[in-house]
Order: C-alpha cells, then sequence, then structure tokens
C-alpha cells in the first residue's frame, strides 16, 4: 500500500502565501493552533474533516490541498448573462444585476447597477473589512461613505470600506450605470 499524501507542506505553503500565522488560521478554521503545527510539520495525517476546514479557513478547494507536487487548479467559471440575477430592491429607480455566480458569494460579489435619475441606493453597513470598487460606465453618481462623499464622472474609479453606513446617488437628471465590485474580509465573525 502506498502511504497518505503529506499534506503539511502544501498547507504551509498556502498558509505562507496568505501571510497567515498559525492562530488566524485555526481561528478561520476551527483546527487547533497544535494540531496544525503537528498537520504541517507532516507529524500526523489529518481527516478528510479536518483537510476541509483547513482548505476553507484557506480559502482554496480541497483537492488543491490534496495535490502534493501537482500544478494548482486554475479557476475558469463562466456565469452567462441569462444565468445573472436581477435584485428587486426598495428603492425606485435602481436596478441591480448580479454578474458574479452564486458560488462567489463569501468571497467576491459583481454587479451592474443602473440609476434612473435622481433615484439613491442606501447602504447598511456590511461585514468588518468589507470594500466597494466602484467605475462609473455611464452619467455621474454621488457617493457616500460614513463621513466621506465625492462625486463621480464616466471612468472614474472609487474604492471605500463598506462596513458603514454608505450610498450611491444619481443626482443628475440623466440615467447611471456603474460596475461594482464587493470583496469581503477573509475574516469574518
Amino acid at each position: 500500500m502506498e502511504n497518505p499524501p503529506m499534506i503539511g507542506k502544501n498547507i504551509q505553503k498556502f498558509r505562507a502565501n496568505r501571510n497567515l500565522t498559525l492562530n488566524v488560521l485555526s481561528e478561520r478554521s476551527g483546527v487547533s493552533k497544535a494540531m496544525l503545527s503537528q498537520i504541517e510539520s507532516d507529524k500526523v495525517n489529518p481527516t478528510v474533516a479536518t483537510v476541509w476546514k483547513i482548505a476553507r479557513g484557506l480559502g482554496v478547494d480541497l483537492q488543491d490541498l490534496l495535490n502534493v507536487g501537482a500544478a494548482p487548479k486554475r479557476k475558469f467559471i463562466v456565469n452567462r448573462s441569462e444565468s445573472s440575477v436581477a435584485l428587486e430592491t426598495d428603492d425606485h429607480g435602481v436596478n441591480i444585476k448580479v454578474l458574479s455566480p452564486i458560488d462567489m458569494v463569501d468571497d467576491l460579489e459583481i454587479y451592474l447597477l443602473s440609476f434612473e435619475p435622481k433615484s439613491t441606493l442606501p447602504s447598511e453597513p456590511h461585514y468588518p473589512g468589507t470594500e466597494e470598487y466602484l467605475t462609473v460606465v455611464k452619467g455621474s453618481v454621488k457617493v457616500t461613505a460614513g463621513g466621506n462623499t465625492t462625486e463621480l464622472h464616466k471612468g472614474d474609479f472609487i474604492a471605500y470600506h463598506c462596513d458603514i453606513e454608505h450610498s450611491i446617488a444619481n443626482v443628475s437628471s440623466s440615467p447611471a450605470i456603474v460596475h461594482m465590485v464587493v470583496r469581503f474580509s477573509q475574516v469574518k465573525k
């Protein structure tokens, strides 16, 4: 019989690439720091459930940890236009189209926002550390995040923390379109 794969070095490599301490990975994965240390030094072979928890904590696929010496799996995800979801809002004049697939929801969300003239999309605070990245595709909008406000025009870009109350408003008399990326903090409690 062949020996099981020694995945400790893989885990250590992924952890180092993400600048994570054993303490942080322990918090994210629910696996004790002592167990992580033993796994990384290949002193123990963890259960599949434990490896799955570690993979989730690192934000990688389980297969990436098991492929010792193999090239990492490369993403190639297609989300067809007909699969995109349009969100209904209580805010008249704002249309939200979700461009990213549902399985990315804990990491990254990508939207196309259409604003009728004089419409606003207010938002409550998101998870701590969450950020939004906006690019104005058409027209102009006013972005407010906490005590900061700015007006953006076609082609302008802004990045801001959205773990505070924030809003996007089309204060003009012409429609506006905004491409928005929401990136969630890697540590959610």
